[in-house]
């Protein structure tokens, strides 16, 4: 599970290539680029599926993964709100340098991740961040962690681990065949 979700992403996109190759676009690796919203969403839909299938065969429930405790619920919401307001700035300003530094301006690494699609596709491409809730953090924090932090008996190494990899994850999305802008999502 640990890099499921690496592989998803690539086999997403590749299935996405594939029928973009089938109705004639030449070249459809780098044309299924710019759906990589919608491999979000297929791998979304799979880990989830995978997370269901491991968890009933230890005899868990993806629902044990998602509760929360009602009892601290505020405070909880208090520490996560105060998180995201301090993380926005801390993780956009290396991600801009970065850009820059990597791929000569951060325009340009925003337009390479970004690129056109019909309003159709946008629309859809909405609902990978809604997937993205029950599929991305609880396989790497919820799964794979606890997991970790058993065989290797250190929470720290177990989270380090499950952190690098839910970063190392964006480097396949999309896999854009340039190794700066590999690097680049790698480290934002």
């Amino acid at each position: 599970m640990l890099v499921s979700r690496m592989v998803l992403f690539l086999v997403m996109q590749g299935l996405i290539a594939l029928v973009l190759r089938a109705g004639g676009i030449p070249d459809a690796w780098s044309e299924s680029s710019r759906w990589w919203m919608h491999a979000v969403l297929g791998a979304n839909l799979v880990s989830i599926a995978l997370l269901v299938w491991l968890l009933r065969r230890e005899g868990g429930r993806l629902a044990d993964l998602l509760r929360f405790d009602r009892r601290t619920f505020w405070k909880d919401l208090a520490w996560s709100v105060a998180g995201f307001l301090l993380a926005g700035p801390i993780a956009s300003l290396p991600m801009s340098a970065l850009g820059t530094v990597l791929l000569g301006s951060y325009d340009r690494a925003i337009a390479m991740l970004f690129r056109p699609l019909p309003m159709w596709a946008i629309l859809l491409g909405f609902l990978f961040p809604i997937t993205i809730a029950f599929a991305e953090l609880p396989t790497y924090f919820g799964y794979v962690m606890p997991r970790l932090e058993k065989q290797l008996r250190s929470g720290w190494l177990a989270w380090a681990i499950a952190s690098l990899f839910l970063s190392l994850q964006h480097a396949t999305l999309p896999l854009i065949l340039d190794g700066r802008f590999v690097l680049w999502r790698a480290l934002m």
